[in-house]
């Protein structure tokens, strides 16, 4: 197989493009310095394009090692043919290859190793073979052998046969065509294990054509049946299947051997084929859809970790709960940490007052500007507290409802305990709570990326392609953003293109040790972090006043004299950048440059100039401010407030395959089903909104007894 023709088809690139990639991720780039800064290199690939290239470059890499494996293990036994050979050749997945190897595989005794260690085999082959026009009776009785076993005729005849039915099972051909007819026809049908209340009802008595159905429902299906409340089969076209084999197995149904061979196909495919079957399919399935969910997961996470920050306010961090108490921090504008206290005021203890004077007292005290409410347990009676409370007091203070999935697990971690050593572990969840409403990406990427929970059924899939997808894709955001040198923690630095978690401590030792850094540069002086990494590095690393203004910038040092030369060809100088006024017109002049003709002049590729434009003209500027901001709220909305009509402003929390969660500020998100989403036909939910979009949405369901709300964006 041509690795490079592949994936230039998949990826609808260019040859080119695929050979230059794959050179650069040979070379060790990474993907987010890929990506930003050799766009000439790979033909302008996203980072998405470039995470799934070298995902499939993997996987065909890893296809060409075993067929060179699997070729080598056949030739030892002397069995290798052309035939063979080429259809190892042929195979585009690890399924089909080893298809083509299981004949050849070392087996645990079966009853067909059994039969041929009885010396059965020859007659196994007169069988299949159908030549012989001696009574196959008379035939089978030369083999009995009591020493060995076989004490009659029929034992020797059924011996033969369990060796002809374990050789049609493993007849790579037969399998392929089966597979084929199931993916085409076949039904998964599901019934209820044992009747009683569950989540699965609806799968109680289902059934849909595999072809069809949908990853939400196969992961679904999935959780049902290893909580033992659904039974699953697949269906297919028994007739059929069985037609195909005994149409190219016997050769004349009227011969002595159409009844044995027929019997013999029969058992071949009820005990041997159909069960590997059944489990590949289920294993198909499965894994497609968990490669869908993990993408769903990925984007929906990514999202989360680009929402803005919300800059130079003190917070209250709120962590709602009943008994145990809800738990408060307050967060300067600079993410420190000022105060913690414990209030009751939700059930049993029901302190209302008792809580309100000790919030008034905080907001007071260090002039608190917002309410971080987490959106756990108890939410919704701590958002209406808070509401009252904030609606007694003169100034505006609002209140953001933030998740907190994850906090609990960032709580009890290792980095919560160096974070804060003396700070009690139910209170760390309100400080999370708090800083996640400063600047979401600093906090989230403290959490194990599966913790922060936008997705669907993210712990029934493979929970290392989910851990290598997410990383991925933190990777990615905060490349996006970029990191500030000198505030930024470990955590944040060790997901900084080209740093490892040794690399970020040390960065952090150094400027701890040597004060801020200065320049880009100085990074060559952090221990272990040298040519390599600093090549990755320097361009998402930001440097706030130091000696080069550029540094709050993602032009990369390869391209500081590109960008110096560009500036003075209009006029300015690299520190012009940082004046207001001057900014305002370097901004004018950069839009009316002709990207063609300066590429020529300063000898660099159009995209990385027109790359090097965008820095220039919003220097230190953070990306997610194009994003949309979290609704800042001061009433509350209850449940029994809704009417059906109503139009109101929600946040999408998360996306599905099935549609969208909106928070509108009730107890539970509520469903935009995928029909509601558009007036138009939609495809996939992602293509319409994203996690922490602010739509605009119509209640068009209500209900009471299971508190949930049905959406329409169909406005």
């Amino acid at each position: 197989m041509e690795i490079n023709k592949k994936i230039a088809e998949e990826l609808n690139i260019k040859i080119s493009q695929v050979e230059a990639t794959i050179k650069l991720i040979d070379d060790g780039n990474t993907i987010p310095f890929i990506a930003r800064y050799r766009k000439e290199v790979t033909g302008n690939l996203s980072d998405e394009t470039l995470r799934e290239f070298g995902e499939r470059l993997e996987y065909l890499r890893n296809l060409e090692a075993r067929k060179e494996e699997i070729t080598r293990l056949i030739d030892e036994q002397g069995k290798l043919t052309d035939e063979i050979k080429t259809s190892i050749e042929k195979a585009e997945i690890l399924s089909e290859l080893e298809d083509i190897y299981r004949p050849y595989k070392q087996k645990k005794r079966t009853r067909a190793t059994i039969a041929k260690e009885k010396g059965l085999e020859p007659l196994s082959q007169i069988i299949y073979l159908q030549r012989e026009k001696k009574n196959i009776y008379e035939i089978a009785e030369e083999y009995i052998d009591e020493e060995k076993g076989v004490l009659t005729v029929e034992d020797a005849i059924e011996g033969a046969k369990d060796i002809i039915a374990e050789n049609i099972s493993d007849n790579p051909e037969y399998r392929k065509k089966i597979k084929s007819i199931c993916f085409r026809e076949a039904v998964i049908i599901t019934r209820a294990a044992k009747e009683e209340k569950s989540p699965y009802e609806m799968y109680y008595e289902f059934s849909e054509t595999i072809k069809t159905i949908p990853s939400h429902r196969i992961l679904a299906i999935n959780r049902g049946e290893k909580e033992e409340f659904l039974k699953v089969k697949i269906e297919k076209p028994e007739e059929k299947i069985l037609g195909l084999i005994k149409n190219d197995v016997i050769q004349d149904e009227k011969s002595q051997f159409s009844l044995i061979l027929n019997d013999t196909i029969e058992d071949s495919y009820k005990r041997l084929i159909e069960p590997s079957i059944d489990r590949e399919i289920r294993t198909d399935l499965t894994e497609k859809a968990e490669d869908k969910a993990i993408k769903v997961f990925g984007k929906n996470a990514k999202q989360l970790l680009l929402q803005p920050p919300i800059k130079n306010i003190t917070v209250l961090g709120f962590d709602p709960a009943y008994r145990t108490g809800c738990k408060l921090a307050v967060i300067d504008e600079n993410g420190k940490l000022l105060d913690t206290q414990t209030v009751y005021p939700t059930e049993p203890q029901n302190d209302v007052e008792g809580a309100k004077k000790v919030i008034n007292n905080l907001i007071d005290k260090y002039k608190i500007n917002m309410v971080a409410i987490g959106n756990g347990t108890a939410s919704r009676e701590s958002e209406i507290f808070i509401s009252d409370l904030l609606s007694e007091r003169k100034e505006e203070i609002y209140y953001a409802i933030v998740s907190e999935a994850g906090a609990s697990v960032y709580s009890a971690s290792k980095l919560a305990t160096e974070e804060y050593p003396d700070i009690n572990v139910s209170l760390r969840g309100a400080i999370s709570i708090a800083r996640r409403l400063q600047d979401p990406l600093a906090e989230l990427v403290k959490i194990d990326p599966k913790a922060i929970g936008v997705g669907q059924y993210q712990h029934d899939v493979n929970q290392k392609k989910l851990s290598e997808s997410l990383t991925g894709v933190v990777e990615d955001a905060v490349n996006k953003v970029g990191v500030d040198v000198n505030t930024a923690t470990p955590s944040l630095l060790s997901y900084v293109a080209g740093i490892n978690k040794t690399i970020a401590k040390n960065i952090v030792s150094y400027r701890d040790e040597n004060g801020a850094i200065k320049a880009r540069k100085e990074l060559m002086k952090v221990p272990k972090l040298g040519k390599v990494a600093y090549e990755q590095c320097a361009g998402f690393l930001r440097v706030f006043g130091g000696s080069n203004p550029l540094e709050i910038t993602g032009v990369h040092p390869e391209s500081y004299e590109k960008a110096e030369k560009l500036l003075t060809k209009l006029g300015f100088s690299v520190d012009n950048i940082l004046g207001k006024e001057k900014l305002l017109q370097i901004k004018e002049d950069l839009k009316k440059v002709d990207i063609k003709e300066m590429a020529k002049e300063l000898d660099i590729g159009e995209l990385t100039l027109k790359d090097i434009i965008d820095e220039l003209s919003k220097p230190g500027r953070d990306p997610r401010e194009d994003m949309p901001k979290p609704i800042l709220r001061s009433d509350v909305l209850k449940f029994e407030d809704l009417k059906e009509d109503m139009i109101l402003n929600g946040t999408v929390r998360n996306v599905t395959d099935f549609g969208a969660f909106v928070d509108i500020g009730v107890k539970h998100d509520g469903l935009v089903h995928i029909s509601q989403l558009s007036n138009k036909f939609v495809k996939n939910p992602s293509e319409i909104v994203s996690v922490g979009d602010v739509v605009k949405v119509k209640v068009i369901g209500i209900d009471n007894e299971k508190q949930k709300v049905s959406l329409s964006m169909r406005l």
